[in-house]
């Protein structure tokens, strides 16, 4: 299935069609541009970009700031951008030339981060391995880094009319780190929607613990506590991994949100025991849900959540906790 593409233009412009895919043709990518009088080396790929300095500080406040001092004289060094991959670079610069921009899903280089990468053979085997990269987030990541408002803009409103299971949570990362309030509340509604599909995706591991908080908040979430409770689990051993942290501590922003009382007996023996083997949830969390059941009244332990969820499914002990569907 080839890759969803869009032409997105701001104002009445005409676009030059430029297209990412035909990246070695642009001019700006091999070769000086006549007079040019910038070279940037951008990306982990370290790609030569040239470009114009008087139209970069024109168009945006960020190359304003960063080009604001004339070169010397001799060959000026190069302007170094090493966490912006080159293929989200060179759409900004689209942008900024031509005052449209040609958006896609995925990133079309080899690495998936950028154009031109080179490596040794088991440096290319392994990045066959990794996912295709999300190059529309990576161009609205720096159209917000480099406050290109209008570019932002169309960067929003692609991922909006692309949003799915695949892109959902990496989008939801974006809108929590640079705080996209819409974008996230988006996000939210149609991981809500789509909840079993989204907690087996790769992103959903990768997530933050800011932008998963917000999801175990959630009553509208399509998908019953006991699943929800191994996701949390398969979520924070992925995150002790990376982090080289304990899991318990990993999971610990987080884990209150998960509504044990829900769970049953037999189900909350069964999470205790995994507890004692692999610590992830607060002992006294468990307590509290334990002191639900005894007492039978959702009161027993108001620091417990325990309202149902959409996606819970009902259990015998639910009419004894007073527990209505919000």
């Amino acid at each position: 299935m080839t890759d969803k593409e869009t032409k997105a233009e701001s104002g009445p412009r005409q676009s030059l069609e430029l297209h990412s895919r035909l990246w070695p043709l642009l001019p700006w990518l091999s070769a000086p541009l006549s007079h040019s009088d910038v070279r940037f080396v951008v990306g982990q790929e370290q790609q030569e970009v040239f470009a114009h300095r008087c139209l970069l500080a024109c168009r945006c406040n960020f190359f304003q700031r960063l080009l604001g001092q004339e070169p010397g004289p001799g060959v000026p060094s190069p302007v170094v951008l090493s966490t912006v991959p080159a293929e989200a670079f060179l759409a900004v610069l689209e942008f900024l030339y031509t005052n449209s921009v040609k958006l896609q899903r995925h990133s079309v280089s080899p690495a998936g981060r950028g154009l031109g990468g080179r490596g040794t053979g088991a440096e290319e085997r392994a990045l066959r391995l990794q996912p295709p990269t999300l190059q529309v987030l990576e161009v609205l990541t720096a159209a917000v880094e480099y406050g290109l408002e209008e570019l932002r803009e169309l960067c929003l409103e692609f991922v909006v009319k692309m949003l799915d299971v695949e892109l959902v949570c990496e989008t939801l990362q974006v809108a929590v780190t640079f705080g996209l309030g819409p974008l996230q509340e988006r996000c939210i509604a149609f991981i809500e929607a789509h909840s079993q599909e989204v907690l087996g995706t790769r992103g959903f591991l990768e997530l933050s613990a800011p932008a998963l908080l917000p999801l175990l908040r959630s009553d509208n979430l399509c998908v019953d506590e006991a699943e929800l409770v191994l996701a949390a689990r398969s979520w924070a051993r992925v995150g002790a991994a990376v982090l080289e942290r304990p899991v318990a501590e990993v999971a610990a922003p987080v884990v209150r949100e998960l509504r044990l009382a829900l769970l049953t007996p037999a189900e909350l023996s069964a999470l205790e025991e995994q507890n004692r083997r692999e610590p992830l949830i607060p002992v006294e969390q468990i307590v509290e849900a334990w002191k639900c059941h005894a007492l039978r009244s959702g009161d027993a332990a108001r620091d417990a959540p325990c309202r149902r969820r959409r996606g819970t499914v009902p259990r015998e002990h639910h009419r004894f906790l007073d527990l209505p569907f919000k």
